[in-house]
């Protein structure tokens, strides 16, 4: 079963970023506190039951992310990325937040990645 891409305005993105930071919060806590862990293991994690619940817990908070319709992309878990698909000049973009931003106010090209980043045009937001 194929299942169609979600395009977010601004606007609906906006209204996702209450539930898709708590979502990166718990992210990138609970990276942290496998870092913690493995530090005090002195790098013998393998099989270790904790450190796979804690994966098994980040891999479900990315699945929420993508029931959502937006995707994690911080591979190194340290700022919280998060890119919403999105239309803008009429051209397939991808609406960029970073959990220390209060609000959602870039996008890039798909290809162009984070580097990219450009304001997005005020005019896509609803003057309320």
């Amino acid at each position: 079963m194929v299942t169609a891409i979600r395009h977010f305005t601004p606007e609906d993105a906006r209204r996702t970023l209450p539930l898709v930071r708590k979502i990166v919060d718990d992210i990138l806590r609970t990276s942290r506190e496998i870092r913690l862990v493995t530090e005090d293991k002195l790098g013998i994690v393998d099989d270790d039951p904790q450190i796979k619940k804690m994966m098994d817990d980040i891999n479900g908070f990315i699945s929420e992310l993508q029931e959502i319709g937006c995707y994690y992309k911080d591979w190194n878990f340290t700022m919280g990325l998060v890119d919403f698909p999105s239309v803008i000049e009429g051209k397939e973009v991808f609406l960029c937040w970073r959990n220390d931003e209060d609000d959602i106010k870039y996008y890039h090209d798909i290809k162009a990645g984070y580097a990219g980043r450009i304001p997005i045009p005020q005019r896509y937001f609803n003057n309320n």
